[in-house]
Parts: C-alpha cells; structure tokens; sequence
C-alpha cells in the first residue's frame, strides 16, 4: 500500500512562526534592551517587522516543501527549501508513535504526530506538527500496529499480534486517573515552584533595564519609605502568587492523567490545555523507581517513574518519564502488581553501607562548608556562625544520604536505593544492565570498602546507579551476580 504525497494541514505555518519568534525573541531581547537604552526605538521596529517577514517568508515555504508518504513499510518525508533533505524510516525501527494537542491544535481539530525510533540516533525520529485528527489516528494505526490502512481511513487486514489495544474490552484494562486533590498537592510541593522563582528574578533583572531611572530611583525611595515589614508582606505576596502558579501548572499540565496497561505497553494521557497521549513499549523500559522529596517522604507520597531506553535527547523532557505524578508509597506494591507486574518491589531487606563508611558521607557533605567555616574564622570571626550552621545542616543531609543507600537483591533484578535531596529507589532487571564497575582508593582498600557503578539505558546517554562505601563482600555478590547470570538472546535484543 502506498499513498500519495501529502502536505501538512496550513496550521504548521502558524506552529513554525511562533516557534521561530520563540528562538529569536531569546537573541534579540538584550540587542532590544541596548537600542531602547540609546534612544533608537524606531530603528528597533523597523528590524523587528524585517524579521518577522522574513520569518512569515520562510514559514510559508517551508510548509510548501514538507511532504510525507506512506509506503508498505516505511515512512517517507522530504523537507527543505534550498537544501531537500529526504528522510525514510522503516515502521520495524518505530518505538513510539504520540498524539498530543496544544490549545491552537484543538481550535483547528489538529493533532502533532511525534515519531520515535529505536535507534541512538535523534535524526531517525520525525514529527509533524499539524494534521488533522483522524490523519493522526490513521497514521498511528498504520504505523505502530501495522495494520493495512486505506486512504479513507478503514483498516483492512490487520496483522493479529499487533491489534490487542483495539480488540480489549477498556473497561477490562488496568487503568487509574489521579485525583484533582493529589494534583494539587504534586503541584504545591514540586520543583517548579523554585523554577518559576528563578525566572521571575531573571524576568525582573531584565526589566530593570527597561525602566526610567527617574521612575526607578523614585520606585527604590517609596519602597524604602514603606518600612521593613511593608517589603516583608509584599515578598510574602509574591512567594505566595508564584506558588499558586505552580500549582496551576501542574494541574493543567497533569489533568486527568491517566495510565492504561496494555499487553505490550502502557499508555498515559494528561494535559488540560494541551493534550498528550504517551505510548511506552513495556521492552523499553530499562528500570522502575520511585522518588520521594524530603516533603513527600514526610507525607508518605511518591512520585513513580520508569527509565526508558530512547533516542530523544530533548533538553525539554525528564530524564526519566513519570507514569504517576504522586501516589502513596504504601500503595506502590499494588501498582506495580496492576501494572508492571514483571518487576518485585521490597524495601525491607535492604542491604545498607557498614559504619565505618558513615566517615565518607559526612566528609563529602561538609568539606565544602568547613573551608568556608574556616576562612571566615580568620577574616570575619564574629560571622562564623553562619557557615557553622549551614555546615551543620549539610551534616544532617550527609547523615541522611548514608542511612539511605542499600540495595537488595534477588534472581533476576537488583533494587536500588540512593539519596541526593530526594530518595530514589530505582528496581532494575538484570537484563537491562549495560555495565558494571566496581572503584577502590587506598583507604577503601584498607577498610574492605568498594563503590559499586550500574549503568543502563536511557534517553540519549544513560544512566548510572552508583552505591557508595559498600563491604567488598558485597559489591563482590553484585559483581558475580552480573557477571555469571546468563543472558538470553532475547534479552539481549531488546
């Protein structure tokens, strides 16, 4: 079966545009900020309508010179306005093939096709930014499922190995959606708060430059005159605005997040404004684990994740994909037994570093703040407390890193647990270990002390598990245990 060339929907004009305004607005701010200082404001504008022609230009012809074709098996793209770069990949090579719709997207009744490989090489993969909904579903079909699709979008012949999430009963199917209560907590305890506090100090830097310097100097003496508690208030003000931001970040990028189990994948749809529907391919998944914040562990939640062996090296995306953004951590057995019951998860025979290891994990948390302990007891003796206490608290951080590393062992995987902020249990099969390293210096080999490094697969350049201070005995069974537990050909190539 072959189709005829086809153009994306007009809409990727739009999609282009705003993605080149995106890149250049990031360049031109500081030239912007510069010329407006000098007093060329109108110089400015008339740089910024060239540039937006020329982006409108290319756009347009770009879209004109994007074509994509189905064959038998493979996916033909050709691309390019001076330069035609021809690109072909073969549907064997495909690992995953995303919906998503952004709010534009869902205006026009448009989905982006996101393609990804098996390979190492983010080259394989292709995405087509707009086409329409049922083109989108007709080209995930034919791709992900080999199935024999016609133009007018009925499937014909389906191969049987690959049509198991179109024949199942949904109902039938282990599926969970997180609750809005659960979302709101993910969001008010999340990472992004501390992000979005560190762009407004950078948005606001950049604005400074922007205002008056009679305005500003009169803005600075209000402020002042207002009083200390007046300032305290307003930044408490601030803090809270950003964290409710947060918040709604995450409910809207999260809503309705759902994962289904599938017979050889799972499936995860989220996002209130811009919808996403991830497939994972249960053969791509290199390890399992969980992660607790320091607040989360407080509260008995964890967030669930899974490492997946991909091309993707997009600095957007997670290291690792989130398949549950916060559950509680006594429920993670049932989970994994409803959804990735091909992995066991025990906490309770941890193996942990001996005592004598509890030496390193302090040195390497305070080193730091006891030279600056050190130099501001000879320069500025009276603030020595300062570095006291926070050497103090890095202590405790140390202290809480020994006492959770271990490891536990069975047949056919290893868990992991490690700590830097946030504990992370990670539950690797031993057929998804790539390498494994074992490190001694001179004292650890007088203390029969040896660190442990376990690497695997993931997006782009992998990931390494490292256990720290561990007996030789120990890191000897892991050893063995790697080395001498056959592979299958099977395991191999996945």
């Amino acid at each position: 079966m072959m189709s005829n060339p086809k153009r994306l929907h007009p809409a990727a004009i739009l999609f282009d545009i705003i993605r080149a305004l995106k890149q250049s607005i990031l360049g031109i701010l500081p030239i912007a900020i510069i010329v407006i200082s000098n007093g060329a404001s109108f110089y400015l504008m008339i740089g910024a309508a060239v540039i937006i022609v020329l982006i409108i230009l290319s756009s347009v012809l770009s879209w004109l010179r994007f074509t994509y074709q189905l064959e038998e098996d493979q996916l033909r793209i050709e691309r390019g306005i001076i330069v035609r770069k021809k690109r072909t990949i073969s549907k064997h090579r495909i690992q995953s093939i995303d919906l998503s719709q952004n709010v534009i997207h869902r205006i026009f009744g448009l989905t982006k096709v996101a393609i990804e490989t098996a390979g190492n090489d983010s080259s394989t993969d292709a995405a087509l930014s707009a086409v329409s909904m049922e083109e989108g579903r007709r080209l995930h079909d034919e791709l992900k499922y080999k199935k024999q699709v016609s133009e007018a979008g009925s499937p014909e012949v389906p191969e049987e190995a690959d049509i198991e999430r179109t024949e199942l009963d949904e109902s039938s199917l282990p599926k969970r959606t997180i609750a809005l209560k659960a979302l709101i907590i993910t969001g008010s305890t999340s990472a992004s708060f501390g992000i979005l506090i560190g762009l407004f100090g950078a948005a606001f830097s950049q604005v400074e430059a922007l205002i008056p310097d009679q305005f500003y100097n009169d803005a600075v003496r209000l402020a002042l005159s207002l009083g200390m508690q007046i300032m305290i208030i307003f930044a408490i003000i601030v803090i809270l605005f950003l964290w409710i931001l947060s918040i709604l970040y995450t409910v809207i990028k999260d809503w309705n997040f759902t994962i289904t189990r599938y017979e050889k994948e799972l499936f995860i749809t989220r996002g209130l404004l811009e919808k996403k529907q991830t497939t994972i391919p249960l053969k791509r998944i290199q390890a399992v684990g969980i992660k607790e914040s320091p607040i989360h562990q407080l509260f008995g939640f964890a967030r669930i994740y899974v490492e997946i062996a991909s091309a993707n090296t997009d600095n957007s995306q997670e290291v690792n994909t989130v398949i549950f953004p916060l559950l509680r951590k006594k429920e993670f057995t049932s989970f994994l037994s409803e959804f990735l019951p091909e992995y066991n998860y025990s906490s309770e025979n941890l193996i942990h570093p001996p005592k004598k290891a509890l030496p390193y994990y302090l040195w390497r948390s305070i080193n730091i703040p006891l030279l600056a302990v050190i130099i501001t007891g000879i320069f500025f003796s009276s603030y020595i407390w300062i570095p006291v206490i926070i050497m103090l608290v890095f202590g405790v951080m140390g202290f809480a890193v020994f006492q959770s590393i271990g490891y536990a062992i069975d047949a056919q995987q290893i868990t992991v647990q490690t700590r830097i902020i946030s504990k992370d249990t990670a539950i690797i099969p031993h057929r998804r270990i790539q390498a494994l390293q074992q490190k001694q210096h001179l004292l650890h080999r007088k203390q029969s002390l040896a660190t442990l490094d376990m690497a695997i697969l993931n997006k782009g350049s992998g990931r390494h598990f490292v256990i720290k201070e561990l007996r030789t005995t120990d890191s000897d069974y892991i050893a063995d245990w790697y080395s001498y537990q056959e592979k299958t050909s099977s395991d191999i190539n996945h």
